[in-house]
């Protein structure tokens, strides 16, 4: 049961870091309107920086629960997250390349999970 928070944890980290890209877009979006004079710019960029620095945090934290390869991996999730954003949040389409490339994604963070697992029972 522990470990199944722990994996929790980490994944709700990579998928609070995978805002900077949704608060970088927004800033770009901010600055063609406005240029540096735009208010909103500073309040994304402030964002992005801020959610940098909270998953630093979390990653401090929960990288001394998983060996460097486990919590590498499944940090590459970070791809699927972006996607979904990009999706939801900015209404943009997936190509099948996105689509293939993102199970290769998964099928390596599941593949090394359970070859971890499988290390250690």
């Amino acid at each position: 049961m522990e470990k199944i928070k722990d994996y929790l944890f980490l994944h709700l980290s990579v998928m609070m870091f995978s805002f900077t890209s949704v608060f970088s877009k927004l800033a770009s979006r901010e600055f063609n309107h406005g240029g540096l004079k735009n208010p909103k710019l500073y309040v994304f960029v402030f964002c992005m920086f801020f959610v940098c620095a909270l998953y630093a945090l979390c990653w401090q934290k929960i990288i001394k629960k998983f060996d460097l390869n486990i919590g590498f991996a499944n940090r590459s999730v970070y791809l699927l997250w972006s996607q979904l954003w990009a999706v939801t949040i900015f209404g943009e389409h997936l190509t099948v390349r996105n689509v293939i490339g993102l199970f290769i994604v998964l099928a390596g963070v599941i593949v090394v999970s359970l070859s971890a697992e499988h290390k250690e029972g």
